[in-house]
């Protein structure tokens, strides 16, 4: 994409703690800080112009000193259900690490049984080859930007399953006092799919929510207005609280979508979650 603006750009490979494995309570800003710590040092010292991040990966507030400069088109928000067979036999069960999908698959599939599974793509889809689980929740635009096209999968709709905030978006940060480098990247923005990011992460931040706690939330604009779906549930997927409104500023939009989840015992939800 820069170079399609004539803008020359040298990739720079990095890992984060996070592809070493290292756990959530040695990153100062917990699960997401593993995926952005030493990208974001280096961004800092200036040995990087931009570093690119899965938007959901990123905390919910612009670390000081950084701001995204632009967001390409978004990707495929939604999560897939890929299955080891055509067909899910009775009662199977379920591999996913995250919160937000265990209690939406409860919620939307009653009989099924959940299980922790984590690693990499690679290491999930083995695991569910090898008969570990019956079927895995993976994020559409991973396995897309992977290549991976499992032969028994299906995409959850938004009435089954709210994506994660930023899930399917890119996310190019920057300096916030490079101001050569912002007016560059600004070519390569798609300002509908930033506007939406805006909103989702504006509820995320709203609701102190993060990728450890069940929090869904899905934005797209629509004849010039956006439409925001947020959704809290409690693990189990007993109690799930579903909001959607529409808007035309996306800070606006999310504190109306907030404030009516904060009226409905949101809140009260996620403190459990983050005690227990």
């Amino acid at each position: 994409m820069l170079a399609s603006i004539g803008a020359e750009a040298e990739i720079v490979p990095m890992t984060t703690s996070g592809d070493e494995g290292a756990p959530a309570e040695t990153a100062p800003q917990g699960l997401k800080g593993l995926w952005t710590d030493t990208i974001l040092d280096a961004l800092e010292a200036g040995r990087l112009d931009l570093a690119v991040h899965s938007a959901k990966d990123l905390p919910a507030e612009d670390d000081e000193g950084f701001l995204i400069g632009a967001v390409p088109e978004r990707g495929d928000p939604f999560d897939v259900l890929i299955m080891r067979e055509a067909q899910l036999p009775g009662r199977a069960l379920i591999g996913t690490s995250s919160v937000r999908r265990r209690a939406q698959l409860l919620a939307a599939f009653p009989g099924l049984t959940v299980t922790d599974l984590r690693g990499n793509v690679d290491t999930r889809l083995r695991k569910l080859a090898d008969g570990d689980v019956d079927a895995v929740v993976l994020a559409a635009a991973g396995i897309a930007r992977l290549g991976v096209d499992p032969p028994f999968g299906r995409t959850l709709t938004l009435e089954e399953m709210v994506p994660a905030p930023g899930q399917g978006a890119l996310a190019v940060q920057c300096r916030d006092d490079d101001e050569a480098t912002i007016a560059t990247i600004a070519a390569i923005d798609h300002a509908p799919s930033h506007a939406a990011l805006d909103a989702e992460r504006s509820l995320m931040w709203r609701l102190g929510g993060g990728c450890a706690l069940p929090l869904g939330a899905y934005a797209e604009s629509r004849a010039g207005a956006l439409r925001l779906v947020a959704l809290v549930a409690t693990p189990e997927g007993d109690r799930v609280l579903r909001v959607e409104s529409s808007g035309v500023e996306p800070e606006a939009l999310a504190g109306d979508v907030a404030r009516d989840l904060i009226e409905l015992g949101a809140e009260e939800i996620l403190a459990e979650v983050r005690t227990g």
